[in-house]
């Protein structure tokens, strides 16, 4: 490339036929040409050298950071909250950490935490950490049950929504009615629109109930009932999406993923022993498209989800006069002909599997029999009896 270069000085002669060599000028102003080319091609190099210099400078930096991990020392200072959401991967709580600038970069976290053999044992949740840790500092912090902000709170299988708003609201201090504004737009806080969507040709009612999945959840600080209700109905999702629950339905049962949802509610409601929860799904379905005289429930537990949706107090079987019993007026009623109008609480994961696949059976009745809750079932009236017969005879009813 060198050889290339003209910096504008004549070469030595090459004998007497060397007149005609490169750079040689006749006539004036060859000493004038001469020192003007050579201002111009030192002024060329400076400027190609600067360019070089420069440029190998930044692309040093860059290089660099592929062979050291960019990252802070030491423990940090201050204070900052930080929320790993479920479901992360390290690269996820890296970014989060990042975002924070808890960390200096993605990589100093994902290298310490793939050398502490530990860092799987990190749960989501919120943390209370320091700006500006080493990536392995921030690992140790984050194993650190101390350095995580407890705020559970377990809600149990077949509470109504309006049951957990009032759990919701004690622990956090969140009044009722938030919890009850939000819910009001179930889409908004996360339901697709696609689940209000029924088979058996009755209108839609568009509710929260049964898409607040019971689960264990870390309310993390400065949290809203909206932003509460949609972790819950995320959980839901992904449960059931897991589940494959709606295809299943829809392919196995001939039903709608909501028709469904309605089905593990009531089985989760009337089940006395997780044995029995997919054969009172059974029950509901062959009661309300199978050959039931009436294609209606007749289950008590419809009538309390409406003396609870309409402010008052539930009642057992043996307390619920005829009026109540009988009740053609409430949506909720026992006589209703086919599937009543919403789920009537929130069924846990295998009242959903009940539902999705109950075992085959032409049970239409059936009766609690010991103290463990298991039922016995039956296909006829008549047999029906002698169950109710041997619940009497044990003490259950």
């Amino acid at each position: 490339m060198i050889d290339d270069l003209d910096l504008g000085f004549d070469e030595p002669e090459r004998g007497e036929k060397g007149r005609h060599r490169r750079g040689f000028r006749k006539g004036k102003g060859k000493s004038g040409g001469g020192r003007g080319k050579t201002f111009l091609a030192l002024l060329m190099a400076l400027l190609l050298l600067g360019t070089i210099g420069g440029g190998a400078f930044y692309g040093f930096d860059r290089i660099q950071n592929y062979f050291v991990t960019p990252d802070y020392d030491g423990s940090g200072t201050g204070e900052i909250t930080v929320e790993i959401k479920n479901g992360a991967l390290l690269a996820d709580m890296a970014d989060a950490l990042v975002a924070a600038d808890v960390v200096k970069s993605q990589k100093a976290f994902i290298e310490a935490a793939e050398a502490n053999s530990r860092s799987k044992n990190i749960q989501p949740g919120t943390y209370k950490l320091r700006k500006q840790m080493s990536g392995a500092n921030a690992v140790t912090a984050m194993l650190d049950l101390k350095n995580k902000i407890v705020n559970g709170l377990t809600i149990p299988e077949g509470r109504t929504s309006f049951n957990i708003y009032k759990l919701l609201s004690e622990k956090t201090k969140i009044p009722v009615k938030n919890f009850q504004a939000a819910a009001k737009d179930p889409e908004a806080l996360g339901v697709p629109e696609w689940w209000f969507k029924r088979d058996d040709g009755k209108k839609v009612v568009k509710s929260i109930e049964g898409f607040l999945f019971p689960d264990t959840y870390e309310i993390p600080p400065k949290s809203t009932a909206e932003s509460i209700l949609k972790l819950m109905v995320n959980r839901f999702l992904s449960v059931s999406g897991e589940m494959k629950f709606a295809d299943r339905v829809q392919e196995e049962r001939k039903v709608s993923p909501y028709e469904a949802l309605i089905v593990a509610s009531l089985a989760q409601a009337e089940a006395g022993n997780k044995d029995d929860l997919g054969k009172v799904a059974r029950v509901a379905y062959n009661r309300v498209y199978g050959e039931f005289p009436c294609n209606c429930l007749e289950m008590d537990v419809t009538v309390n989800y409406w003396l609870e949706a309409t402010g008052k107090p539930t009642k057992t079987s043996a307390e619920m006069n005829q009026s109540e019993l009988l009740d053609t007026t409430s949506p909720y009623s026992r006589k209703l002909r086919g599937m009543i109008p919403t789920p009537i609480n929130n069924p846990g994961k295998q009242a959903l599997e009940g539902a999705m696949d109950p075992p085959s059976g032409k049970w239409l009745y059936f009766v609690a029999i010991d103290k463990q809750g298991h039922s016995a079932f039956a296909e006829t009236y008549e047999e029906q009896k002698r169950n109710e017969a041997k619940a009497k005879e044990a003490g259950v009813i």
